[in-house]
C-alpha cells in the first residue's frame, strides 16, 4: 500500500515538482503495512509505480475507499479518482472507489462491492485510457440493489465562502459548497446511488470535446489569408 500521509481531497491531479516528496514506513498490529507519502495522491501512484514498484508492477491499482462521493463534476476535482487516472496514464488497469457518506460509512457494503468490482475488471480488462469511476451507496449490504453502469451526472458546485480574522487581523476564507444538479435523469450517477444501486462510470482520460471538433477546423480554415 502507498497512500497519502494525511487527507488529501479535492486535491484533483496536482503533483509535487518544486518540493521533495517524503515517504515513512507504517505498520500495523507489528507488521509492515505499506508506506505514507506526504505528497498528493498522483504523487503515489508515480512513486510507486515509476519507482518504489518499478521491477514488480501492480495488476491493478485500486484507488480508495474515499469517504464521499465523487460523482458528477466531482471527478475533475478528486483526489481518489486522479490517482486512478495516473495509473491508467502509466498503463495499468485502475478502479476509484467511493462510499456514498461521511458518516457512520457501512464498510461491509463498501468491502463487498471492492471485491467484486476487482474480479470482474481482472476477468473483464477496461479498454487502454479508460478507468472505473465507483460510487457505492451507503445502506446496508443486504439493502444494495445491484450493479449499473452510469453517466457522469452534469453539475456544477455551488461555492460558499465565509470571511473571517485572525489574531493579527488578516483576512482569511473557508471555502464550503453543495452539487448543483443540471441534468436529473436517471441513468445518472448521482441518481442511480440514489436509488440503492452502486453506480459504474468508465472515465476516459482524453477530454477531447470530438464533437466540437469541425467547429474548430472552421475557425482555422476561415483565418486563412
Amino acid at each position: 500500500m502507498v497512500a497519502p500521509d494525511t487527507e488529501r481531497s479535492a486535491t484533483g491531479h496536482a503533483i509535487t515538482i518544486f518540493d521533495p516528496i517524503r515517504t515513512m514506513p507504517i505498520e500495523k498490529d507489528g507488521t509492515y503495512f505499506g508506506i505514507a507519502v506526504d505528497g498528493t495522491p498522483a504523487d503515489c501512484i508515480k512513486l510507486a509505480v515509476s519507482f518504489l514498484q518499478k521491477e514488480t508492477p501492480p495488476d491493478l491499482v485500486v484507488s480508495g475507499i474515499n469517504l464521499g462521493s465523487n460523482t458528477g463534476i466531482s471527478v475533475l476535482y478528486s483526489g481518489t479518482i486522479s490517482a486512478a487516472s495516473e495509473a491508467t496514464i502509466l498503463g495499468v488497469p485502475a478502479i476509484a472507489f467511493s462510499l456514498c457518506t461521511y458518516s457512520d460509512p457501512h464498510w461491509e457494503t463498501a468491502e463487498y462491492v471492492v471485491a467484486e468490482v476487482v474480479k470482474k475488471v481482472m476477468k473483464n480488462p477496461l479498454p487502454d485510457g479508460t478507468l472505473l469511476n465507483v460510487n457505492i451507496p451507503n445502506i446496508p449490504l443486504s439493502e444494495l440493489k445491484g450493479m449499473k453502469a452510469a453517466r457522469m451526472g452534469r453539475s456544477r458546485f455551488i461555492e460558499k465562502f465565509s470571511e473571517h480574522r485572525d489574531p493579527r487581523g488578516n483576512l482569511y476564507y473557508w471555502l464550503d459548497g453543495e452539487l448543483d444538479l443540471l441534468d436529473d435523469a436517471a441513468d445518472t450517477d448521482v441518481r442511480i446511488v440514489e436509488s440503492g444501486y452502486v453506480a459504474l462510470t468508465p472515465i476516459h482520460i482524453d477530454l477531447t470535446a470530438h464533437h466540437c471538433m469541425e467547429q474548430v477546423q472552421i475557425w482555422n480554415t476561415e483565418n486563412k489569408r
